[in-house]
């Protein structure tokens, strides 16, 4: 049997944080055997902790969050997903403010980090959870519904649809944990123009910008308009009649906004606190029923105890 795994030694990772627009440091410690994933908020008196299961997210609004007696740590899910993808059963990340820094919206720094340090065994078998059965959940509002089934491996199929002319329909899947790093790290999360000034006024995206997102423009607004958003963004105006993604660096594969949400999903399943066998198929997954499915896992789990 395989072994539990954490890290052999530190790494930070540091920069703004997409929802607060912090300057935030995270650094990942090597924890004991048995402990989890945990985050510490080494601003706070006391240095609470928080561990990373499905039953303490309290907010998934652009993001996953923690919350514990009050405190609260959000926009997790690219680093669970990077360390779930590399078989970590066991870390400590210190966070110096109420999230995770975003980088560049992507998972690729996170694995990049835990590569340089490499992983240590640790003197405890992993314990799987394996699906035995068909776990379905579904939210009839958005259509979107995420189903397991067993396997005797971890894969998910990740299906997308927006109604939009830009992006469509997508799909991308992850049959070997190996490919993550390669496949599925490196793409950034997305976010429509017609959405910015909504989640602005709901206190997020405050250091969202052309470095930590795709930005996609598709539908047509007026140029003073577009204008006020990118000086409210801290962005170049671009033309008001070329719609498309608005982005610093071009997309890494035709397929990146799937690939991302097939990344989100990873970090999310993480929270049910085990590695798990099984084949997620997944259509228009979200933060939301992500933890909704983690939730009647963890409901199992915690049962057979």
């Amino acid at each position: 049997m395989a072994r539990q795994l954490t890290l052999k030694s530190a790494f930070s990772v540091s920069g703004k944080g997409l929802h607060t627009g912090l300057h935030l440091t995270a650094t990942f410690k090597p924890a004991a055997v048995g402990s989890g994933i945990r985050f510490k908020r080494i601003d706070l008196e006391g240095q609470p902790e928080l561990s990373a299961l499905a039953e303490f997210v309290e907010q998934t609004e652009r993001g996953t969050v923690l919350v514990k007696d009050g405190v609260t740590v959000s926009t997790i899910e690219h680093a669970c997903a990077a360390m779930y993808a590399a078989g970590i059963d066991n870390c400590l990340i210190e966070v110096d403010g109420p999230e995770v820094p975003i980088l560049d919206g992507s998972a690729i720094e996170f694995c990049q980090g835990i590569e340089k340090v490499g992983l240590e065994q640790q003197d405890r078998e992993k314990d799987y959870y394996i699906v035995r059965r068909k776990v379905e959940v579904s939210d009839p509002e958005t259509g979107a519904s995420l189903v397991i089934l067993p396997y005797d491996s971890f894969s998910i199929t990740c299906l997308i649809g927006f109604k939009s002319p830009i992006l469509y329909n997508q799909y991308a899947r992850l049959t070997r944990m190996e490919d993550f790093g390669r496949e599925i790290a490196p793409c950034r999360t997305f976010v429509f123009v017609r959405e910015i000034e909504l989640l602005l006024k709901h206190n997020l995206i405050k250091g969202g910008d052309l470095d930590n997102a795709l930005v996609i423009y598709d539908q047509a607004i007026a140029q003073e308009e577009l204008d006020r958003l990118a000086d409210i963004m801290k962005v170049p105006h671009k033309p008001a009649d070329k719609l498309g993604y608005i982005n610093n660096r071009p997309l890494l594969f035709d397929n990146e906004p799937a690939r991302h949400k097939l990344l989100d999903l990873t970090g999310d399943i993480s929270l049910i606190g085990q590695p798990l066998m099984g084949h997620i198929i997944a259509m228009r997954p979200g933060h939301k029923i992500n933890n909704q499915l983690c939730r009647v896992i963890r409901q199992e789990i915690l049962s057979q105890q």
